[in-house]
């Protein structure tokens, strides 16, 4: 900074009655969710408003929206004070545009948290995701406010290591910006705290670990609700296995759907229901032709949360085979619903499910591996019952949200403004960025302009 001395504010005191000011900025917030992010943002925020803090969530109207039809609101919801900005008036779509349409959200937040919240200053910005780094970035170094920021999922843990397209290396190279910008990294598990410092050349011991959480209360399901859920499934009693969640390659339901012939071999008549929605749809209905189970794999789309509480309860078995999974949330929705869990024990649902004891795990892609865990569960109703109750006992403990948020008050008061910092563009290697360095090509690729 050329010799300027800047002064630097003290971390905040710890204690159990600090009152924090914090400023969220993500690009969801309901009822604007594309996937677990916005529900995380949510819970964290209201919680600590219950808890004494002050929460201002800066976010998005719906995407396609404009001034006109979604004007910027600048609410209190719940205790949350949340300033909702529309979109600009450039033509741009999230599909087709999507580096420009996320710089634009980024301008626009920023105009709004420079205007709106003028007079009132943060003592943290908590960013959720590369999508608000420009805004959350720009908002810390104003304000002179620790920049804590929580990275919920990779661009190359999507897609296995491999950044081949312009967009992945852009996208990648703006979650190595927030990461190495952030003056405190939180992630939801100790796979994605290793994940992240590998990718984007940290040391992972500083990363902070902070679980998701769940109120359990709001999947429980009227016994009324569970039974019409199962007549309407299983009819004649017969073995019902549910995924839900986003249908994208990553989350594996082609793995399920693949088993599901050995399944049925060993327990006739068994479905699998799959609830949710997204672009591996017509790959996974061309996947159950492939195996001819299609008519034993019922796709449901998008269900209401009531609707879906009581098809969880009803199931005999919930199958998450995600190949990449940051966290796996779904996996506390279906304990809380007292659903049986089978999952991949892929990055944190290896820590969300304890084999054996929670739930039965199996390794990501080994298709062989899950038919046998489902066989298992079908086959001995006594101790998945018991593996059941474990899970939905753990929810108390580990996935507290109000355990949570307290925790997440002492990373806060621990961060230090590190102020306004530039930083070179990363080197993104031409290869597998989560192969293990021996196995990692020399040669580099510069970040698409």
């Amino acid at each position: 900074m050329g010799g300027l001395r800047v002064h630097r504010p003290p971390p905040l005191p710890t204690g159990r009655f600090l009152r924090v000011r914090v400023l969220m900025v993500s690009w969801e917030y309901p009822p604007v969710v594309v996937g677990g992010l916005g529900r995380h943002v949510h819970a964290l925020a209201t919680e600590l408003v219950a808890d004494g803090h002050e929460v201002v969530v800066l976010s998005r109207r719906p995407a396609g929206t404009d001034a006109e039809t979604h004007p910027t609101v600048d609410e209190v919801v719940e205790g949350v004070r949340v300033l909702r900005v529309a979109e600009d008036p450039m033509h741009l779509e999230f599909e087709r545009d999507m580096v420009a349409w996320v710089l634009a959200m980024g301008h626009a937040l920023l105009r709004a948290g420079l205007t709106a919240l003028r007079g009132w200053r943060p003592d943290v910005v908590h960013a959720h995701d590369w999508l608000v780094a420009h805004p959350a970035i720009a908002l810390a170094d104003a304000c002179d406010a620790p920049l804590v920021a929580t990275v919920h999922a990779t661009e190359a843990g999507r897609y296995a290591g491999w950044l081949s397209s312009p967009l992945s290396r852009q996208v990648h190279s703006a979650e190595w910006w927030l990461a190495n910008r952030a003056d405190t990294l939180i992630t939801c598990s100790a796979a994605m705290r290793a994940e992240v410092a590998e990718l984007f050349d940290l040391d992972p011991e500083p990363i902070e670990v902070l679980h998701n959480g769940i109120a359990p209360r709001r999947w429980r399901a009227s016994t009324a609700r569970v039974a019409a859920a199962r007549r309407r499934h299983a009819p004649g009693g017969a073995p019902l296995l549910l995924y839900f969640g986003r249908l994208e390659y990553e989350k594996g339901v082609q793995d399920a759907i693949a088993a599901l012939p050995r399944i049925r071999r060993a327990h006739r008549g068994a479905r699998l229901l799959v609830a949710g929605t997204g672009t591996a749809a017509e790959m996974l209905a061309e996947t159950a032709r492939t195996h001819r189970v299609k008519r034993s794999v019922t796709f449901l789309g998008h269900l209401p949360d009531d609707d879906l509480a009581a098809l969880l309860a009803a199931a005999d078995a919930v199958v998450l085979p995600s190949r990449y999974e940051p966290f796996g949330i779904v996996a506390l929705e279906a304990a809380a619903a007292g659903a049986p869990l089978v999952a991949s024990t892929a990055g944190g649902l290896g820590e969300v499910v304890r084999d054996g004891e929670t739930g039965l795990s199996f390794p990501p892609g080994d298709v062989a591996r899950l038919a046998t865990a489902v066989s298992a569960v079908l086959a001995d109703p006594a101790a998945t019952r018991s593996r059941a109750r474990a899970a939905a006992v753990r929810l108390g403990t580990d996935f507290d949200w109000r355990h949570i948020a307290r925790a997440t008050v002492d990373v806060y008061a621990a961060a230090r403004a590190s102020g306004p910092r530039e930083l070179a563009r990363p080197k993104i290697p031409d290869g597998n960025v989560l192969a293990r360095p021996a196995e990692r090509p020399e040669r580099h690729v510069p970040v698409a302009e």
